[in-house]
């Protein structure tokens, strides 16, 4: 097992106690817990103890290295006594919140804490609560803005998931749900239709279509096209100028070795 890390240690004036003490807090190593997994953690089944323990061992994890944490020792950080921290433990495994797995630590094997099942229950929460953010984002945009919104809305929504081929996060359905106020909605549909046939399936590369047509006032495929075309015809433009002065240097170049050699 790793022992503890170490940090570096300054000097502190004397007397600037406070200071050095907020300095020290922010240096140290610690264990950043989130918000959903403090709300979320009586419906995976944890205890209030079981909370404190898993934390502890995540702690002691990252801080430490320790793969296996005996009662005995969680004990040193926790008002429970030994045997009751040892039974919560035993129903951490029970309820398949913790497992245990084998490390291979420097060619040796260990068997120590595995936390994929917590984590997989975490997101199982997080996915339902995605899940119900989505379905506020459509109940939201079919009371403000009416059916026809909505029907708009919801079909643009079912050809980005068809075209995705995974099911869109509340965020990305927020984004249509701006283009759709934005943009006319066959140009959102040809802007993902060209994202698509270049291959760049993602939502900033869409962005970047709509965001040019949106700069030139373009409202209609008809104007998009129009756009494409004269775009083309000036990029064909600057291309032959481009070849003409090549070609007129290679002439000059001509001319001077001629004059140099045939003089």
């Amino acid at each position: 097992m790793a022992g503890k890390r170490s940090r570096p240690i300054k000097v502190y004036r004397e007397g600037d106690l406070l200071s050095a003490f907020g300095a020290d807090l922010l240096a140290g190593h610690g264990l950043f817990v989130p918000s959903l997994l403090l709300r979320a953690y009586k419906r995976i089944g944890l205890s209030d103890l079981g909370m404190m323990i898993v934390l502890q061992l995540l702690c002691l994890r990252l801080e430490e290295g320790k793969l296996h944490v005996r009662p005995e020792d969680l004990a040193e950080y926790l008002t429970a006594g030994v045997e009751e921290i040892a039974s919560e433990l035993e129903r951490l495994q029970e309820k398949k919140i913790l497992g245990l797995a084998e490390y291979y630590v420097e060619g040796q094997k260990m068997v120590g804490f595995d936390f994929q099942p917590f984590f997989e229950k975490l997101a199982e929460i997080w996915a339902l609560s995605r899940s119900s953010e989505l379905e506020a984002i459509k109940q939201e945009g079919k009371e403000e803005r009416g059916g026809l919104f909505d029907a708009e809305f919801g079909q643009l929504y079912s050809l980005f998931e068809q075209e995705f081929g995974r099911p869109l996060s509340p965020l990305e359905a927020e984004q249509i749900l701006k283009w759709r106020q934005e943009m006319p909605p066959e140009l959102v549909r040809e802007a993902l239709r060209r994202a698509v046939l270049m291959g760049k399936r993602n939502f900033k590369y869409i962005g970047s279509i709509l965001s040019e047509w949106r700069k030139n006032n373009l409202k209609t495929l008809a104007e998009v096209e129009e756009y494409d075309r004269q775009f083309e015809a000036g990029r064909q433009r600057r291309k032959k100028k481009a070849e003409k002065e090549t070609e007129g240097n290679r002439d000059k170049k001509r001319a001077l070795i001629k004059s140099l050699y045939l003089s």
